[in-house]
């Protein structure tokens, strides 16, 4: 009989052993958006052992053009990304591990969410985030790809604890900042360009290919036909606080306040409590059914309409409010409702 991974296996560079490696080894996928999904489908299709997704987000109907995990009934059960992909992966490979969690990804999460990990995908779009991913892979020493996409541009860059330049190096030389958030919408070849790079990438890491790493950053614009690569390895700071002589990790510091951000290219504002603490939907669905508000739920979230916007609630606490931009405006409504 045919192995499941025969294809793979007959590559030279991957072989019985290679496939062996990648059954031990614990990704982390920050993000279950364009890059996170299609990453996580790579992974479990060639074999991960285990694989943990986190995700603050639900599937939208403007995510179908792009994430490819994701269908229409996802939008209409309002389905969390993180749940919807490790229900379409399992059902790709039920030998894999998958560990979804509806989080917002802060220094808190990653601390406990990194434990025992052997690689780290950025797939966010919040550069915050991925200053925080930095630190928290310096920290403990484990290597994260970052990558990024919007328009018809991307890019792609491996990061190697104790070895590469870290991205807090890279900050003052390279123009990294453009490629987090935008509103200059995205094409879906840009995205499997860098899926591209970050799959064959985290294939040489969790194969023990090191070897085989491109050292350089690579960035494209499948567009306008322009393809280059940056040689960043003089870029290394001994007095980068991240990864330097003196290492402070400056990005995994944590205030324990309630938090409010416009989310990107979205008129939509996420309202975070200080501490982590999981609401009782149950209970509010009652209290808003009691005041004459319809209410839609599934197991992870309830959704209500308030005026022109529509509040919903995680069961971690966090809130979206849609169909404002204002952030003060965006946390009256949250305290009129969810105090």
């Amino acid at each position: 009989m045919t192995s499941r991974y025969s294809r793979q296996e007959l590559f030279l560079p991957i072989g019985k052993k290679g496939q062996e490696k990648l059954r031990s080894k614990h990704v982390l996928m920050i993000g279950a958006g364009a890059l996170g999904a299609a990453n996580a489908e790579f992974l479990t299709r060639a074999g991960i052992g285990k694989l943990t997704i986190a995700d603050r987000d639900y599937v939208e109907w403007s995510n179908l053009q792009r994430q490819q995990l994701y269908c229409e009934e996802d939008v209409l059960e309002r389905m969390p990304k993180a749940v919807a992909s490790a229900r379409k992966l399992r059902a790709i490979n039920s030998d894999v591990e998958i560990i979804p969690h509806v989080v917002d990804v802060g220094v808190q999460e990653l601390e406990q969410l990194t434990d025992g990990v052997d690689l780290i995908i950025d797939a966010t779009d919040n550069f915050d985030i991925r200053l925080m991913i930095n630190d928290i892979s310096q920290k403990n020493k484990i290597p994260w790809i970052y990558g990024g996409c919007v328009g018809s541009y991307g890019l792609s860059y491996t990061i190697l604890p104790g070895k590469t330049p870290c991205l807090n190096c890279l900050l003052e030389t390279i123009p990294l900042g453009g490629i987090t958030c935008d509103t200059a919408g995205v094409i879906q070849p840009a995205i499997q360009m860098v899926i591209a790079h970050q799959s064959a990438e985290a294939l040489k890491i969790l194969t023990g290919a090191f070897d085989s790493l491109r050292h350089k950053l690579v960035s494209f614009d499948v567009w306008n036909n322009q393809y280059r690569t940056i040689n960043v390895s003089s870029l290394k700071k001994a007095s980068c606080p991240s990864c330097g002589e003196n290492q402070t990790y400056p990005f995994l510091s944590y205030d324990n306040l309630t938090k409010a951000a416009i989310l990107c290219g979205r008129d939509t504002v996420q309202i975070r409590p200080g501490k982590v603490q999981e609401r009782d939907l149950d209970h509010l669905e009652r209290i808003l059914t009691a005041q004459g508000i319809q209410t839609q739920r599934n197991p992870f979230l309830l959704s209500f309409p308030v005026d022109s916007a529509r509040l919903v609630v995680f069961k971690d606490g966090r809130v979206f409010v849609h169909g404002i931009k204002d952030i003060t405006e965006a946390k009256k409504l949250y305290h009129r409702y969810l105090g």
